[in-house]
């Protein structure tokens, strides 16, 4: 998902990119996109340089979060974050943890639709759920399955979708580089290998 810098779009564009531009679909998100099977007409071409790179879901209908083996907790898909937004600080909480992470998102039929660089912030001194509930980094740009060179995730695809139904736009996370406390005013990079970096200020 990109904007256009200077528009203010609340969510933005789906957009290829392809080299240093980048071409605007016709599809008002990226799970319309999934659901079309990717094929799409192609609008505007954009320089790479002017566009502004969003979170690649923004309202997601469901978000998994793995920790260790097939265990995974459930987080807040109200409280998602895209590349350069503010992170705020949760009220509460002296212990604030960056974990990046990688994030794949559901495509079409439950299968996964693609990957991206993910950031599951975690405030472990707060109760329960509430360690997890005020926000999720995704982002920058989202690449196919078969972009993608790492470990299968097929076990982790079928124990969330055990008894239930994974949607297109659905985010599987996985913490990947361990957690790092980070403070008040802190720029956070969560680099993820083959699909770069993600950046958050946190207030």
């Amino acid at each position: 998902m990109f904007s256009p810098k200077g528009m203010g779009l609340e969510r933005g564009w789906p957009g290829r990119i392809d080299g240093d531009h980048v071409i605007q679909l016709a599809a008002q998100t990226l799970q319309v996109f999934f659901t079309a099977g990717g094929a799409l007409r192609e609008h505007a071409v954009y320089p790479l340089a002017e566009v502004e790179l969003r979170a690649p879901v923004l309202h997601p209908p469901g978000i998994r979060i793995f920790a260790e083996g097939l265990d995974f907790v459930f987080a807040n898909t109200a409280a998602v974050c895209g590349p350069g937004d503010e992170v705020r600080y949760p009220d509460g909480s002296s212990d604030l943890r960056s974990e990046p992470s990688l994030v794949a998102v559901i495509g079409a039929e439950g299968a996964i639709g693609g990957f991206t660089g993910g950031n599951a912030w975690h405030a472990p001194d707060l109760p329960g759920a509430k360690a997890r509930d005020f926000a999720l980094s995704v982002g920058p740009v989202l690449v196919t399955p078969d972009e993608y060179q790492g470990p299968s995730w097929d076990e982790r695809v079928a124990h969330a979708a055990r008894n239930t139904v994974l949607r297109p736009g659905e985010l599987l996370v996985a913490p990947i580089l361990g957690s790092v406390p980070v403070a008040r005013g802190d720029v956070v990079e969560a680099q993820i290998d083959g699909i770069g970096t993600l950046r958050n200020r946190v207030n």
